[in-house]
């Protein structure tokens, strides 16, 4: 597809205003994988910390994804998790959203992963899927611009060394990822579901967080379920946003049809209630 946005592009377009949304993809799915990339999402992410996706798995995924058209993003399990960048990025990816940074360090080191020499130590294969469009040359040389490194804000010392973090050369995107920083923070004891989403404790370290990426030109990106807070995420400049995963999209479409179903045999006479569910 001619239209399609490089990864240098699609970065440049977020920290222009524009933004990108999309939807995590937990089902290990190709089929769905394939059937929402023509869905009108702009990225779809396909998290292999959280999935029960291996390599090759993940290889037809990211080929129904590019199928669509759509950007693609790989979960990987951190930064320490060189084997399963290189597998994403050779496979075609392009980018990778690494959880749980910490220190600066710690993304200093999953930078390198993702970045050939002399930016980083990417170790560089042919031929491969990533290489077969642009050739070794046009790929590898251009790689390093186009990844989309985006780094889970998702810890309390995270927040604590964000401007370190932030900072580091190659850091695209802080994506901020709001339950597990809850619980670091400790305010899932503190308080009761779901205020600690609107508590002031969650608030200042989104706070400093915007205000950091803003300072370094870093792209703003954050996990959500569902619609309700889009604007109010817009609003704060956030740009790369999910409204959740396929499973997601799953149950509260069913549970649209469920509820639906019992209205409409309330209304025959003929009553009928769903079982027991996920959703709640």
């Amino acid at each position: 597809m001619s239209n399609i946005l490089s990864g240098a592009e699609f970065k440049q377009q977020m920290r222009d205003g524009t933004p990108k949304m999309g939807l995590f993809v937990n089902s290990h799915s190709t089929t769905v994988a394939e059937q929402l990339a023509h869905s009108g999402y702009d990225w779809l992410l396909v998290d292999s910390q959280h999935g029960p996706m291996g390599f090759e798995k993940l290889s037809t995924m990211l080929a129904a994804i590019a199928s669509g058209g759509a950007k693609s993003m790989v979960r990987v399990a951190g930064y320490h998790d060189r084997g399963g960048i290189q597998q994403a990025l050779d496979l075609g990816a392009d980018g990778v959203l690494v959880p749980y940074i910490n220190t600066a360090e710690e993304a200093r080191q999953a930078v390198s992963c993702c970045r050939y020499p002399m930016d980083g130590t990417r170790s560089v294969y042919f031929p491969q899927r990533s290489t077969n469009k642009a050739g070794l040359l046009g790929y590898v040389g251009n790689a390093n611009k186009n990844i989309i490194i985006a780094l889970q804000v998702e810890t309390a010392d995270c927040i604590t060394n964000i401007e370190e973090i932030a900072a580091v050369p190659g850091v695209d995107m802080l994506f901020l990822g709001q339950n597990d920083l809850c619980m670091s923070m400790g305010l899932y004891e503190k308080y009761e579901f779901p205020l600690m989403y609107t508590s002031p404790e969650l608030g200042a370290a989104t706070d400093k967080l915007i205000e950091t990426a803003k300072k370094h030109d870093v792209i703003l990106g954050v996990f959500l379920f569902g619609t309700s807070r889009v604007g109010e995420f817009l609003g704060k400049g956030f740009r790369f946003i999910s409204v959740g995963n396929d499973l997601h999209h799953i149950l509260t479409q069913a549970g649209a049809y469920v509820k639906d179903m019992e209205g409409i045999g309330e209304a025959a006479g003929v009553a009928w209630t769903k079982r027991p569910s996920a959703l709640v």
